[in-house]
């Protein structure tokens, strides 16, 4: 049996979109609209997940 390649895990949170732009409002004299980039703050911008999801069991 040949192993398969592994898919890197995508991130829950963002679910592969680790960067988008937010429109501010505003726009540009050429009638551009202004736009900032916001990252995923779970991934950091990567799109994959690095660590697992650790379940913590609460009380006795």
């Amino acid at each position: 049996m040949m192993p398969q390649p592994s898919t890197p895990r995508v991130c829950s949170h963002c679910d592969g979109f680790p960067i988008v732009h937010i429109t501010t409002g505003s726009g540009t004299p050429d009638g551009q609209r202004r736009t900032l980039p916001a990252s995923c703050p779970a991934c950091k911008g990567t799109g994959t997940r690095t660590t697992r999801a650790v379940l913590v069991r609460a009380g006795k």
